[in-house]
This record gives structure tokens, C-alpha cells and sequence, in this order.
């Protein structure tokens, strides 16, 4: 079915779900904190999944972590200790890992942060979402903009020298000028990296349910070019539809994702994607996402909410759907490399995102037009079956 010739980079994401308050925007995995959190029980469950989850990527290397939730500053930096301890004892991690760790403004400490640069977490990513106190309030945050400038300039104080922002644009009651003003106050923080994501309303979400009113279209397409005409004006290079960085700073963990790497993930509802060699075959997992299920069965099969193996169809529309946010594209090769088939595989769908003028093609490289950044659901849609 598939022609492995090499396996695609590894990497690990861990999950951990809890967070002090649901946002009523956010869609992921997270549940609020009952006081005191389960960490040690928590952990133990993530080793053990870990554990059973070994086989499937033997004597491969993880080139990158990422801790993410809920907020997973929230545990202690003993328990991190620990969890990334039993992690490099059961899989090799190359000494330059990028090691990304999630945190909220609202639940930063100075000390916490230092001991976790101490323990090897090399890039930590704030979820600011916005600078203004009226739009924090919108969002449901926990925290205000004092904060928000504060985490980040202490991330700086603690030795982080590689650390992410979150912003969000398109707001409820937002203008254009307020949403400059947060890309502005973000530089003047200088992060490494800058990730930018317009507001949607995702389903089972609070606002989803009750939608706020949000900016028109065209108010939101000015929004985004002003935001990334600033960012560019101070060296954050767009490198993916959301993320911009200083060079050589770009998320090393996510471009997997986008490449259509591989990836192990421990944790409530975490995902994994799996590519084996010796049957030939892309496998996605994902684990029961209710934390006290997943805690009672990590050791035991029963951990796994579910499997699927990948079809040749699903894994060229797969590898399109994440590789095509990529702002400079990708090389056929990376294609035949990270899916196993020819690019013939997806001819037909190229040819007619050519025509349309939502892509540049040739035999070496693939890349978005700028008509097929603004309309990538658009440029997307192409690769589903039919």
C-alpha cells in the first residue's frame, strides 16, 4: 500500500487537561481544576501509556517535545521533573529536542518558570490571546494585561531564550486599531515566535452555543494583512498560515505536524500518527478523553479511544491539508518521503488547484499562492474524496 523508504521525525506531545476556568472559545481537551490535581496518579498514567505505546516506534529517535492542555504549568516543577525524566529513560531524545512547555499568564510564578528552564523545558508558549483587559474579559481569561506583560518578561528573566506568544484577532467588539495595538505590545516583548489565530466559533464550545458578534469579513482580511505587515516590518517571517518567527526560531515541534511527521501522544485524548516500515502503513490513535477514565486504564489497552489505519486517499489529503498552510510550501520529495507514494497520487487535485491559481507547481516544489492562502479551505477541499 505504502513505499517506505524512510521513516519521517518524531516527536512526542504530552497532554495534560486541566486548566483553572474553560474558556468559552476553546474547543480542546480541558477540564477545570478540582483542588488538589492528581498529578503524581497523572503522571504514573502517562508513563505507563508511554510504555505500551513503545513498540510501535522502537529504536527511534524524538526530535521534539510538547506539553500542552488545559495548562500544564499548573502542575508542579516535581512532577514535570519526574515526567520528563521517565521519558528520557524509555526513549532517546536528541540533545538539541526543542522541549515546549504551555503556560498561562494567570498562573505564572517566577519561580516555577526558573525551575522549569532548570529541568530542560528550552521553549515555553504563553496563551496571552490579547493585551486589552475589556477583550480578555470577552474571552473569559483568567488573567489581565499586568499579567500578560509580566509572564512574558520573566520567561525573558529565567533564561528563556525561545519562547512563544499566542495572539488571537477578530474579537468580539475588537477594531483594527485595537488589534495592531496587541501586535505591537507582543514585539515590544520580543518573543522568538509569534502565533496569530483569528477567533472561530468551534462547536461544543460556550460560545458556539451563545455566539458573540464578531468583526465582519473584510474588517477581519484588513485586520490580518495590517497585523502581518507589522510583524514582517520587525522580522517575524510568516512561515505557516498562524505562526511567524525570527529566523531560525520557527516551532520545530509544529513544522513536524505541518510536514506530516510522526508523532507519539500520551495523555486524555492525546493523538498519535505512526508510520511503520516493516507493514507499510500509516496508524492514528487517540486515547479516552475523560481524565479519570484514562488514569484507571494507561496501562491496559482500554487507554485507546480509538484506532485508524490510513488509505493511500487519506494520506494525501492528510499530508495536503497540514503541508499546504506552509507559506513557502513543500517539496515533492517531502511528500513521497513523510506518505510513502508518488505525488502522481494527487495529480488530479493539483492540477485543478493550478488552474484555479491557488497554487504554484512543478516537478521539485508546491507552493500556496497568495489567493490560495487567503482561500485555503478553498485550496483544501480539493484533496477530499469525493
Amino acid at each position: 500500500m505504502f513505499n517506505f523508504t524512510a521513516l519521517p521525525p518524531l516527536s512526542l506531545y504530552i497532554h495534560i487537561p486541566w486548566c483553572v476556568r474553560k474558556c468559552p472559545y476553546c474547543d480542546f481537551n480541558s477540564h477545570e481544576a478540582r483542588q488538589p490535581l492528581p498529578e503524581a496518579d497523572y503522571i504514573t498514567a502517562l508513563i505507563a501509556d508511554l510504555e505500551q505505546d513503545l513498540p510501535s516506534v522502537w529504536g527511534r529517535s524524538i526530535d521534539s517535545i510538547f506539553i500542552g492542555g488545559g495548562t500544564p504549568s499548573l502542575f508542579s516543577p516535581a512532577s514535570i521533573d519526574r515526567l520528563l525524566s521517565e521519558v528520557r529513560a524509555r526513549l532517546p531524545c536528541r540533545p538539541t529536542a526543542e522541549i515546549t512547555m504551555e503556560a498561562n499568564p494567570g498562573t505564572w510564578e517566577y519561580g516555577k518558570f526558573r525551575e522549569f528552564r532548570a529541568l530542560g523545558v528550552n521553549r515555553l508558549s504563553l496563551g496571552i490571546q490579547s493585551f486589552d483587559g475589556e477583550m480578555l474579559k470577552r474571552l473569559g481569561r483568567i488573567h489581565g494585561p499586568h499579567e500578560a506583560f509580566s509572564a512574558a518578561e520573566t520567561a525573558h528573566a529565567v533564561g528563556f531564550e525561545n519562547f512563544n506568544l499566542d495572539l488571537m484577532y477578530g474579537l468580539p467588539g475588537q477594531s483594527e486599531a485595537k488589534a495592531l495595538l496587541d501586535i505591537d505590545h507582543a514585539i515590544a516583548l520580543k518573543p522568538t515566535h509569534i502565533s496569530l489565530y483569528q477567533l472561530t466559533l468551534e462547536p461544543n464550545t460556550a460560545f458556539y452555543a451563545n455566539p458573540p458578534t464578531l468583526p465582519e469579513d473584510d474588517t477581519l482580511w484588513e485586520m490580518q494583512e495590517q497585523c502581518q505587515a507589522r510583524l514582517a516590518a520587525h522580522h517575524y517571517g510568516q512561515y505557516e498560515i498562524s505562526a511567524y518567527a525570527q529566523p531560525g526560531r520557527e516551532s520545530r515541534h509544529n513544522l513536524n505536524y505541518w510536514r506530516f511527521g510522526d508523532y507519539l501522544g500520551i495523555g486524555a485524548g492525546a493523538h498519535a500518527k505512526i508510520s511503520d516500515a516493516q507493514y507499510q502503513c500509516i496508524t492514528r490513535t487517540w486515547k479516552v478523553k475523560n481524565p479519570r477514565d484514562y488514569m484507571a486504564k494507561a496501562a491496559t489497552a482500554e487507554r485507546l479511544g480509538g484506532t485508524q489505519r490510513l488509505t493511500r486517499a487519506d494520506a494525501g489529503m492528510e499530508f495536503m491539508m497540514n503541508a499546504l498552510r506552509l507559506t513557502d510550501g513543500f517539496s515533492t520529495a517531502l511528500f513521497t518521503e513523510h506518505t510513502g507514494l508518488p505525488i502522481s497520487t494527487v495529480a488530479a487535485a493539483l492540477t485543478q488547484a493550478e488552474q484555479k491559481k491557488l497554487i504554484t507547481w512543478d516537478i521539485h516544489h508546491i507552493r500556496p499562492t497568495d489567493l490560495g492562502k487567503r482561500f485555503l479551505n478553498d485550496l483544501i477541499a480539493l484533496f477530499l474524496p469525493n
